[in-house]
């Protein structure tokens, strides 16, 4: 696997809408995996494609239970509410808090194309948002309710 290049804040290829996967291929395979190595070379818990370049509608998430991928992501549901400290990779040294679904529940398909629904609780919920969010050109800074001193 290869690292790639984290886009930052001020490139404009973060605030583009992706595009949606249609070919589950070998380079959408290795595209995964070097975002997936990626994200924990920089101690990160979620990267999504624009961060590395890529208008595509995929993202790579680890909060410490393994890896999800999710390609062509759907969030179907939410409920309750939590706040708490936010960061990104795409705008390094920068905390925010940020408030966020305590639940979400989103569709979407595996590497091969075979359609799934995951489910996460607080730290994980956060990240399904925050990545999904990259998809549609979206930082988090646009939901910082105040920004924190790390």
């Amino acid at each position: 696997m290869a690292l790639r290049e984290i886009r930052t804040k001020g490139d404009e290829i973060l605030y583009k809408p992706c595009k949606v996967v249609k070919k589950f291929d070998e380079k959408l395979h290795i595209l995964l995996d070097d975002m997936y190595d990626t994200m924990k070379e920089a101690n990160g818990v979620g990267l999504a494609a624009p961060q590395v370049g890529i208008l595509k509608r995929a993202v790579v998430i680890d909060d410490g239970n393994g890896k999800l991928e999710l390609i062509n992501p759907v969030i179907e549901e939410t409920s309750g509410t939590q706040t708490g400290s936010e960061g990104c990779l795409s705008v390094p040294g920068v905390w925010g808090e940020v408030e966020r679904p305590n639940y979400v529940k989103v569709k979407a398909q595996d590497r091969n194309g075979n359609w799934f629904y995951a489910e996460g609780e607080e730290l994980l919920a956060r990240a399904i948002c925050h990545e999904c969010e990259h998809l549609e050109g979206k930082l988090f800074l646009d939901k910082v309710i105040r920004f924190i001193d790390e």
